[in-house]
């Protein structure tokens, strides 16, 4: 369920999967559902996103998703599941899942600052 204001967007995530929920998320923080449309701007829609905690995961992806992350050294890659990630820090997971559905320019991080998440 969508609820539209100014320019304000309140997502309810209930029963969604993160695919799904964080391409629509990605849309909107790039105003690409306005007709003024700019890819060199960063755009003004805030997104709020509400009951995070009932988001749904299908099958087994809770278990067999891993993270990755280097922590600059040899040998040290070090690997983390969804269901691990999900414990301690649940929205995380959404912002990553934005963030790598947003364009690699200097303007991602700009965009990912309106993204707020409610639990």
């Amino acid at each position: 369920m969508i609820k539209n204001t100014n320019n304000t967007i309140t997502l309810d995530a209930t029963g969604q999967s993160l695919g799904r929920l964080a391409s629509r998320i990605a849309v909107f923080l790039q105003d690409k559902n306005k007709a003024t449309f700019e890819p060199n701007k960063a755009g003004t829609t805030v997104v709020i996103v509400d009951n995070f905690s009932k988001i749904n995961f299908k099958g087994t992806k809770s278990k067999t998703k891993i993270y990755y992350k280097h922590t600059g050294y040899l040998g040290h890659l070090k690997e983390t599941s969804l269901e691990k990630m999900w414990e301690k820090d649940p929205e995380r997971i959404l912002k990553m899942a934005v963030r790598g559905m947003l364009p690699k320019n200097k303007l991602r991080d700009k965009r990912l600052k309106r993204l707020k998440i409610i639990k």
